[in-house]
């Protein structure tokens, strides 16, 4: 990496030219939920194609077909996706997708190692999968940098100017990179990014999350000044005092000249449980920034509103965008778990 004169992690609210997601399928953790989640998908598909390039990775040729009918039926334009063929084992591609930094030699595409979360789950393909996208060619020329470090895209937040925001929880625990002391880890981000500094959170998770308290759960830059974060005013909520916790870390934080950050906080919303009783991790800071919008998981709940104006006052001049989300979270995630934005310095393949 030390071969760039300059590093830069660009934000979610820079001009992007893609959104990668990858289709649920039959086989997959949502057969029970298939068509709910579909018609997810499709709200998805059909919000960021109408805005930029939408990169679909499907199965084989008849999940591409069975892709390209239900986009069709939505009204999408086809000519704004762009479908690659590959397997892989979870639709989470926030954590599996290459991460792209921009240098004085143009874009690179870092691919990160991928451990399941710390092994929890058959990981195999989705290890492989920034690697295989990079083969496609649907990412142009731009050059992948294998990183022999584990690093998951939803655990780190930049404000685009060298700082990162993350989570001791999960870039801390040992079943990432247990031969890295804290330090170490610290060295590995700001040279892979290019950063000046690191803000820590040792608070805050979602109940039911499997990914070790992923930042993007918790709290998320809206701009270089300005977080978002998941808030709980229950005393009764389990959750209530991890998260006034998180609140407090939020507010003893400084921007790198010193003045507090404008802090928004977004309700939690009520309890969604699995079918087996057990509380899913629901919040709305799950969202992801697009060209001209930002899509926010919505539960029908009565909060989705709060949620909606709040965020609507930390991205003047973007739509809200709202996504019912109820079928994602069914397997732990939602908006941005599932999503990969690649900056405007990403020339994407023509059909």
């Amino acid at each position: 990496m030390n071969e760039f004169s300059s590093l830069h992690f660009p934000p979610e609210w820079a001009p992007q030219s893609a959104v990668l997601i990858a289709w649920p399928y039959a086989e997959g953790d949502f057969s029970h939920w298939l068509p709910a989640v579909e018609e997810t998908y499709s709200l998805i598909a059909q919000a960021v194609a109408a805005r930029q390039i939408l990169i679909v990775a499907c199965r084989d040729a008849a999940h591409a077909k069975h892709i390209e009918t239900r986009l069709t039926a939505k009204g999408v334009d086809l000519a704004a996706v762009r479908l690659v063929t590959m397997p892989y084992n979870d639709v989470w591609v926030r954590d599996t997708a290459p991460l792209t930094i921009e240098t004085d030699q143009g874009p690179r595409l870092l691919d990160f190692r991928f451990n399941g979360w710390g092994n929890k789950y058959e990981h195999g393909s989705d290890a492989a999968l920034a690697r295989r996208l990079h083969e496609s060619g649907v990412l142009g020329q731009t050059p992948r940098i294998p990183v022999d470090f584990v690093l998951e895209g939803g655990s780190l937040e930049t404000d685009g100017a060298g700082t990162l925001l993350t989570t001791a929880r999960c870039l801390l625990n040992p079943n990432r990179n247990p031969q890295c002391s804290h330090e170490q880890i610290e060295a590995q981000l700001k040279q892979s990014f290019g950063l000046g500094r690191i803000l820590w959170l040792h608070h805050g998770h979602a109940e039911g999350d499997d990914t070790d308290a992923h930042v993007d759960t918790l709290a998320r830059f809206c701009d270089a000044k300005t977080i978002a974060y998941t808030a709980c005013d229950d005393p009764a909520d389990p959750l209530y005092p991890d998260l006034q916790a998180m609140a407090e870390e939020l507010a003893a934080l400084r921007r790198a000249n010193g003045e507090p950050y404008r802090l928004v906080p977004l309700p939690i919303p009520a309890r969604i449980d699995s079918e087996h009783g057990e509380r899913l991790p629901a919040t709305y800071a799950n969202f992801l920034v697009i060209n001209g919008a930002v899509l926010l998981p919505v539960y029908g709940d009565p909060a989705d509103g709060a949620a909606a104006e709040r965020l609507a006052a930390c991205f003047p001049g973007r739509e809200i965008v709202a996504i019912p989300s109820t079928p994602l979270i069914r397997q732990y995630g939602s908006i941005h778990c599932m999503s990969m934005q690649f900056p405007k310095s990403i020339a994407i393949a023509a059909k």
